[in-house]
């Protein structure tokens, strides 16, 4: 096994927004819009010395901290700091490296590993970590009870055990070769502190990471202090760190402007170029996709033909250039053409009416009135009225109901009171293989109660794959099973990207030594240093 240490691997950029798996986070009151949230600390007003990073996130905060269910896009982002996995993924690279666990893994058969604790190893109150905090962390994932989202990633994991007060034994189902990378989707968390007030844990967790969470606050945003107690390989760099919460597009970019902050996330792209000649500014590629759900139970949609139809009908190439100003890539494939274990689909949608026409016609489909279900996300809504001009190109008749993101998932689509939906969505925040990406969508919650094709034979022979490719230890037998998954959830598009969009990020460069813009939503300040 390749020694799993911080900064091997490739350099990628080939990869959220989020998905509205508990809807993205609401708009960020006026009020932290008009004032910009804390002032400079000790940072010079034009982004220059001190000890402080600041910072300006996207999102408003939503939900806690607790990261066995955890996943709007600020709490993802402060626990990448915060806390840590066994083996986390480079939050640039996406490569694996030891980061509580002392050493790679250890194989003591097929189906069995056991993993050394890194020496002195605390979280920020002082206690160590040890292997009950281990077992518990796992424990409590795999509880069905609990409702955790990760539990999704783990079906190979049979259960874990203590060994020693620093080694924790993991047995699994069945041998899986992505064991240790997989490990990442934990959060190892105390104990003791949980179990005595999880609401306050959840409000402000207690970590092992290089950072400290100091405050939390929907008006004032996240502040951070350099931990102490961390031993690991990655120790912060700055003394302390202070999150702006800045959802409206031209508070963030003002804010990297005047130095009220060294970095920001999701750039506009009209803002883009404009930007660039004060700051650094990159366009990453990422996994993060716009795609079209299917309510598979409702008429027409059914009908497989139907469902094509409307891909075909898309000017999808229209809808990356008006929309987008060309920072997306049209879908091949499931996962983007950058992407490690990319195959190309062996259906691709294409911009092409007639067979969007003769597909309805074929499905004994006319006068089709269609009401689009999308999330107001910038560049979603920027996407719709094209959507919409495409679908009545083709005698489709097509109403839009644009809405945030949390009140649509709870309102229409869990209700399964929609047609179709339009909306992002990137679980590569939690791990970048096949398996896992495949399985956010297409197993559990999505196909169940989303796009309601999960009794489909197609949805599970998919399921059924990726289940037999987690048991090969060949990398090229898995490539191949996962490449008929994608042939499948392809051809059958009950839910299919329409593209992989580009992330744009800016900064000072001068001011962040060491800063690199991620492919996935946030921003990650591990390893970086504030001149």
């Amino acid at each position: 096994m390749t020694k799993l240490q911080p900064g091997q691997g490739l350099h990628r950029r080939d990869f959220l927004r989020y998905t509205g798996m508990l809807g993205a986070a609401a708009t960020i009151t006026a009020g932290l819009a008009a004032c910009g949230g804390p002032s400079s600390t000790g940072s010079g007003g034009s982004g220059g010395g001190g000890d402080t990073i600041q910072a300006a996130l996207a999102y408003a905060l939503s939900g806690g901290f607790d990261p066995m269910t955890a996943s709007s896009a600020v709490a993802t982002a402060a626990n990448l700091h915060v806390l840590e996995s066994l083996v986390d993924l480079d939050p640039i690279t996406r490569q694996p490296y030891n980061a509580l666990a002392k050493e790679d893994p250890a194989e003591v058969d097929d189906t069995t590993y056991r993993v050394t604790l890194r020496d002195g190893a605390k979280f920020h109150d002082g206690s160590e970590v040890t292997a009950d905090d281990v077992v518990f962390s796992f424990e409590r994932v795999l509880d069905p009870e609990n409702a955790s989202l990760f539990i999704q990633f783990l079906p190979f994991l049979d259960g874990v055990k203590k060994v020693d007060a620093a080694t924790v034994e993991f047995k699994l189902k069945y041998p899986f070769a992505l064991f240790a990378e997989r490990l990442s989707v934990v959060k190892v968390v105390p104990k003791k502190a949980v179990e005595a007030d999880q609401k306050k844990f959840d409000a402000l967790p207690v970590g092992s990471g290089p950072f400290k969470l100091t405050s939390a606050s929907a008006t004032d945003g996240l502040t951070f202090a350099k931990a102490g107690t961390y031993n690991g390989p990655r120790p912060a760099k700055a003394a302390k760190m202070t999150w702006l919460l800045l959802a409206e597009p031209s508070t963030r970019v003002s804010a990297l402007q005047s130095g009220r902050a060294q970095a920001i996330e999701a750039v506009p792209y009209l803002n883009a170029d404009e930007l660039s000649k004060k700051a650094a500014v990159e366009s990453v590629q990422s996994f993060g996709l716009l795609f079209l759900m299917f309510n598979c139970e409702r008429k027409p949609f059914d009908d497989v033909r139907v469902r094509q139809a409307l891909h075909y009908a898309l000017d999808t190439d229209k809808l990356i250039e008006t929309a987008l100003l060309g920072n997306a890539a049209a879908a091949t494939s499931f996962l983007p053409a950058g992407h490690p274990d990319y195959v190309k689909a062996s259906t691709v949608y294409g911009h092409d009416p007639a067979k969007a026409k003769k597909l309805l016609s074929d499905a004994g489909v006319s006068g089709l009135k269609v009401e689009l279900v999308t999330t107001d996300t910038d560049f979603v809504k920027d996407c719709a009225p094209l959507i919409k001009q495409s679908w009545d190109a083709i005698g489709v008749a097509t109403t839009l109901n644009v809405g945030q993101s949390g009140g649509q998932y709870s309102n229409r689509i869990d209700t399964g009171k929609f047609q179709v939906m339009a909306a992002p969505g990137d679980p590569s925040v939690f791990g970048n293989d096949c398996d896992l990406l495949m399985r956010w969508f297409y197993v559990g919650t999505w196909p169940e109660t989303r796009s309601r094709n999960a009794g489909t034979a197609e949805a599970k022979k998919v399921v059924g794959l990726l289940d037999e490719a987690a048991r090969r230890p060949d990398a090229a037998a898995r490539k191949e099973l996962w490449q008929q998954a994608i042939d499948i959830v392809a051809e059958q598009a009950a839910l299919y990207p329409i593209f992989h969009r580009k992330l744009v990020t800016g900064w000072r460069r001068e001011a962040l030594p060491g800063f690199r813009p991620m492919s996935t939503t946030g921003l990650s300040f591990m390893d970086v240093g504030r001149a």
